[in-house]
């Protein structure tokens, strides 16, 4: 993937450039970003490309984080109550 793809308006690119940015701003970035790809667009293969890219050497830098964060899978939703949680284990029918 080209980084015009995976970047198109240059966010990423210019979160990294912001001296003394915060990891607050840097997750208000990647929601613009993520809104700013086309519908077509491979997000994790997006990922990938920038953090090979901009990545290197920037371990300590929010953005970085918060992309190597945006690759990894979220927890399994789990069931968490609904009426069967709340009936008592005699009334369950």
């Amino acid at each position: 993937m080209e980084m015009s793809l995976a970047d198109p308006k240059g966010l990423i690119r210019e979160s990294y450039a912001i001296e003394g940015i915060t990891a607050p701003e840097c997750r208000s970035i990647f929601l613009d970003w993520a809104l700013s790809l086309a519908a077509a667009t491979d997000v994790a293969e997006a990922l990938r490309v920038l953090l090979s890219h901009y990545g290197p050497g920037r371990n300590d830098h929010p953005m970085t984080t918060v992309l190597t964060e945006a690759l990894t899978a979220p927890p399994k939703a789990t069931r968490r109550g609904g009426r069967a949680a709340r009936l008592s284990p005699d009334r369950r029918g």
